[in-house]
């Protein structure tokens, strides 16, 4: 059965097609490359395949790393896309996301954490389709790839399909859940700032103590992507993570949150997170002004009750985005990370002012993956997967691993417990603090 807020944001959203279907007749509706897409298309390493396909182009500092992500990349059958004319409407796409009906749930286990302060995040562990049977599907160490949904805590499709391709690749997908989202109980009236990383970094730590031998990865979606950022600038090169991707980024949070987004995309996001908050109303009251938290009419808004206009320590907006920007702490940031990105985001916003290029070309760790034409992600393509996207990133971290071994044989290197990452420490989580559901 369809909930009642699917079927409002079906109407808004059917009401928007019709929208932009009049605007598409009269031919209004920009084109793609109006997004000042034209000087960062003439910079980074060029991939284009033989029937001029693909497109793609990768912005980062020489290295021997960034050499052979261009082998990798290039050699790999996801940018080379052929023709065709629905990734030419970013705006369509996004419609498309929000309309998609939605497909049979994989089955997952989860796991509630218990952090320092009681409160509680969400691990749920994608063991396969639902009806499927479940298990390893292999006797070798797998890596752990930590899925991080976008900053209302949508889990969406997309992000479950990239779970089960990594599933089928051998991976060991797990989605997290922040605080109150997803299901997750609100045991304490305190939720996740945008770019805080604390908890995060409580889930990783679990995650190397349970799987100590395992490489860990992490990949982000959208404006997810913030606290992924957060959490490497901020960790530095104790950050336990072999490597990560970002998945259309929301590099600069307080430009993002005041510029607005269209509202057929920021609508039901902001529905979603209210519906949500709703359930915990009488908790949060002792925090936060409830009344004008749930009367918020944007994200911003919202963003700003929540975490601006607190009860017991109010903040200015200038001083909240000090203390959250993602990029804060970019230059420390110690890990190899992708970001797939599309100069034609409609959520993003033009890549002349949302993507930080300078910080591409000076940073040995950062990759910024460039395509003319994807939308926010979707990166939509046709057959089977629906989203090269996915693909590039899963090539990715198969390269990352290749890289390290070859650097590890070079060197002489002992053969570390796992590929990346800091030296195995003694665990500082006790099985205790892990209540199963």
């Amino acid at each position: 059965m369809v909930s009642p807020e699917g079927l409002v944001a079906a109407a808004a959203v059917l009401t928007g097609l019709g929208l932009l279907a009049w605007r598409l007749w009269a031919g209004r509706l920009e084109a793609p490359g109006d997004w000042g897409e034209e000087e960062e298309e003439e910079e980074g390493i060029p991939f284009i395949a033989k029937d001029g396909s693909g497109r793609c182009r990768l912005l980062c500092k020489p290295s021997a790393l960034a050499q052979h992500l261009v082998r990798s990349l290039g050699q790999s059958a996801a940018l080379r896309r052929g023709h065709w004319l629905w990734p030419r409407w970013p705006r369509l796409q996004v419609l498309q996301q929000l309309l998609q009906l939605p497909e049979p749930e994989p089955a997952v286990a989860r796991e509630l954490l218990q952090l320092p302060d009681t409160g509680l995040v969400a691990l749920d562990w994608l063991v396969g389709p639902r009806g499927a049977r479940s298990g390893s599907g292999g006797g070798g160490p797998s890596s752990v790839l930590l899925l991080i949904p976008n900053a209302a805590g949508k889990v969406t499709g997309g992000l479950l399909q990239l779970g089960l391709r990594a599933l089928e690749r051998g991976f060991i997908p797990v989605i997290f859940n922040r605080r109150g989202h997803n299901g997750c109980p609100l045991t304490t009236p305190r939720l996740q700032p945008f770019g805080d990383p604390g908890d995060l970094q409580e889930a990783v730590t679990y995650l190397h103590c349970r799987h100590p031998t395992a490489s860990l990865l992490a990949v982000s979606e959208g404006s997810g992507s913030g606290l992924l950022l957060a959490y490497l600038g901020e960790s530095g090169s104790s950050s336990r993570l072999a490597a990560a991707a970002c998945i259309s980024p929301i590099f600069r949070g307080r430009d993002w949150f005041e510029a607005g987004m269209p509202w057929l995309y920021e609508w039901p996001l902001l529905l979603h997170l209210k519906r949500g908050l709703s359930r915990y109303a009488g908790s949060l009251a002792e925090a936060v002004d409830v009344d004008r938290l749930l009367g918020s009419r944007s994200l911003r808004e919202l963003e700003e009750a929540l975490f601006c206009r607190t009860k017991s320590r109010p903040t200015s907006w200038e001083a909240y985005w000090e203390r959250n920007e993602p990029l804060r702490d970019a230059d420390e940031a110690a890990v190899p990370v992708l970001c797939l990105c599309s100069a034609d985001d409609p959520v993003r916003g033009p890549p002349a002012r949302s993507l930080p290029l300078e910080l591409f070309r000076s940073s040995p760790y950062f990759f910024l993956l460039l395509t003319p034409r994807g939308g926010h992600c979707g990166f939509p393509r046709r057959g089977p997967g629906r989203c090269w996207g996915h693909e590039a990133v899963l090539e990715y971290f198969r390269a990352m691993a290749e890289f390290l071994r070859a650097e590890e044989r070079r060197k002489g290197l002992p053969r570390p417990r796992r590929w990346g990452g800091p030296a195995v420490e003694p665990p500082v989580f006790t099985w205790q603090r892990s209540y199963t559901r």
